[in-house]
């Protein structure tokens, strides 16, 4: 106990200064318009082993690194019963090894053909590069697959500073330690100086699990999972049901921001630089 002498402070530094890096997901925020290389190939793992699932419940976990999503997957109630009907008892972790084992050949054998960027990703990315910002990237594939993405995005004109895949840290997404190598490999700091940008709930966790800020893409990945042409046969009415559905699902994980695709991130990029300015944070 202080006596009237003897106060305790706190201390808090308040940055105000710009942001000076963003870091982006792949599939469904730079490339692959709906997020569908990773879905076809969870179903098609599930299917090997004779058990129907739908590209719904292969996208419930997207963002996680892969052998944990085939995991997921194999939690999720509709499909542990529909397993223990075919096969006559839970899934197990065999049971995952052997589906992930199966899921690495598959996934590199498509990846190509789900490697075009998502329209107005270039014209964000100069953008960005013209603040100063620097890029990096995290990511649930494997680093085979990154080598292969980054090749093929690098032959598009995208070329992130930094790469990071959840193979590369202790744990994937949600847990913040992907963003925090980034960071590291960035030579960026404070984390309140620095923006997340997902179309995967863990991906948003991610970023708020780092200290940074976080912007949700509702339109072009997972929470929507339709490809761009799947998007334009919709009705008016129709997508801005999914929109608003999608919408509503990244605030609640606590996404600072929500916008339709990368196209609208440097507005919001404006926004965050006036809230730093006055001293807030993440």
């Amino acid at each position: 106990m202080g006596d009237d002498n003897n106060m305790d402070f706190v201390y808090r530094r308040n940055y105000r200064g710009k942001l000076k890096a963003i870091i982006l997901d792949w599939a469904g925020t730079t490339m692959d318009y709906g997020c569908y290389a990773p879905a076809v190939v969870f179903v098609a793992v599930y299917k090997r082993k004779g058990v129907p699932i739908s590209m719904e419940e292969a996208r419930v976990p997207m963002g996680a690194h892969k052998k944990v999503h085939i995991r997921k997957i194999s939690q999720l109630g509709s499909v542990s019963e529909r397993w223990e009907e075919i096969h006559g008892r839970k899934p197990n972790e065999d049971d995952v090894d052997e589906m992930f084992a199966d899921f690495v050949p598959l996934q590199l054998a498509c990846l190509a053909d789900y490697s075009d960027l998502i329209p107005g990703t270039l014209e964000a990315i100069t953008r960005f590069r013209e603040r100063g910002l620097k890029i990096g990237s995290t990511t649930g594939y494997l680093p085979e697959m990154m080598a292969m993405l980054k090749e093929e995005a690098s032959q598009r004109g995208y070329v992130p500073d930094s790469s990071v895949c959840a193979g590369d840290v202790p744990a994937g997404r949600p847990e913040p330690w992907m963003c925090l190598e980034n960071a590291k490999n960035l030579g960026v700091y404070p984390m309140e100086s620095i923006v997340k940008v997902d179309d995967t709930l863990p991906g948003i966790d991610e970023g708020l699990n780092a200290g940074m800020w976080t912007i949700g893409l509702a339109k072009t990945g997972n929470e929507i999972g339709l490809n761009q042409e799947e998007i334009e046969a919709l009705t008016a009415d129709e997508l801005q049901v999914k929109l608003e559905d999608a919408y509503q699902r990244m605030w609640h994980v606590g996404a600072h921001y929500v916008v339709d695709g990368i196209w609208d991130v440097p507005i919001v990029l404006d926004l965050i630089d006036e809230r730093l300015s006055r001293g807030e944070r993440p």
